[in-house]
């Protein structure tokens, strides 16, 4: 008997669905794979709730992904929200319309567990030298995972740095001034030096979610976007300054005018690549490896295993 799942990981800036099918013999089978930008996380930081209008674009994606997990013939299906429905102070509004759009109850789940889940989705489709760094640039938090050659995580840590949340907290002015820049980064790296993590220990540093990706894309070139051609792709320190540089100088605007750039994406990219900048610049070789499996693929596989 075949068996049918669905991951959906609601982030504060994308909304992701998975459905995977698990037939009789075995064989597992990618039905369907989903990305929509909502910013749910817009002015999260500043008012500590959920912005109406935010909620009205999540509601438009709600009902879309509900009418893909009824025509697929979902079975189990989990909804996992992180950084910005940790810290809303009106998440009852976003739950109960969750569950009247998708019938599904919404599962809040901590930085540690959504760090776990972020590499046990990384290892279902990368494969890389041990000791291995997991980091996951969201927009309301970033989490590192260490894990050891055994495939044992031996660190896990979630931090309140993100690519909307230092875009609001630092960059008022579009484009930003160095000064905001600057500032941006003294934060970044004083966040990335308390994780506690030795970083000259790390064997290969695997960067996940959609700062990264979209850093891949724009250093290949890609006219559109191919998950193919991004997953594998490595990339240098150099290349990554080169492409944060020019997001940082120019408007959100003529960032979205780039190819394989989503509108809703394009404004917090500079901020998200002074991030991925300031990682890179810690591991050895200052190389990341770029992984299209991240948490969305470790709650589906969950549901196929549990």
């Amino acid at each position: 008997m075949s068996h049918t799942v669905a991951a959906i990981d609601c982030g504060t800036n994308s909304i992701r669905l998975l459905v995977l099918r698990r037939e009789a013999d075995g064989a597992l089978a990618e039905l369907c794979r989903e990305v929509r930008l909502a910013r749910l996380g817009q002015g999260v930081d500043a008012t500590g709730q959920f912005h109406p209008d935010a909620l009205a674009r999540a509601g438009v994606i709600f009902d879309e992904f509900a009418e893909i997990l009824r025509d697929l013939g979902v079975e189990r299906a989990r909804f996992v929200a992180t950084a910005a429905a940790r810290d809303v102070s009106n998440r009852d509004v976003f739950e109960a319309d969750v569950r009247q759009r998708l019938g599904l109850a919404v599962d809040v789940i901590s930085g540690d567990e959504e760090a776990r889940l972020s590499a046990a989705g990384v290892l279902s489709g990368v494969d890389a030298e041990a000791p291995v760094l997991v980091f996951d640039i969201g927009g309301g938090s970033t989490e590192f995972v260490l894990i050891d050659g055994d495939r044992q995580v031996v660190h896990a840590v979630s931090t309140q740095m993100g690519a909307v949340r230092v875009k609001e907290r630092f960059f008022p002015d579009d484009p930003p001034t160095s000064d905001q820049i600057s500032s941006a980064r003294a934060f970044v790296l004083g966040t990335i030096l308390g994780t506690g993590i030795d970083f000259s220990q790390v064997a290969t540093a695997v960067g996940v979610a959609g700062t990264v990706t979209s850093v891949a894309a724009s250093v290949l070139g890609l006219r559109e976007y191919s998950r193919e051609a991004v997953h594998g792709t490595l990339l240098d320190r150099g290349q990554i300054a080169a492409v944060s540089h020019r997001w940082l100088a120019q408007t959100a605007e003529q960032t979205a005018q780039e190819p394989c750039m989503h509108p809703l994406r394009a404004g917090v990219l500079g901020a998200g690549s002074v991030i991925l900048d300031e990682i890179a610049a810690q591991v050895p070789g200052q190389r990341v490896l770029v992984s299209e499996t991240d948490i969305l693929d470790g709650i589906a596989h969950g549901l196929l295993t549990t």
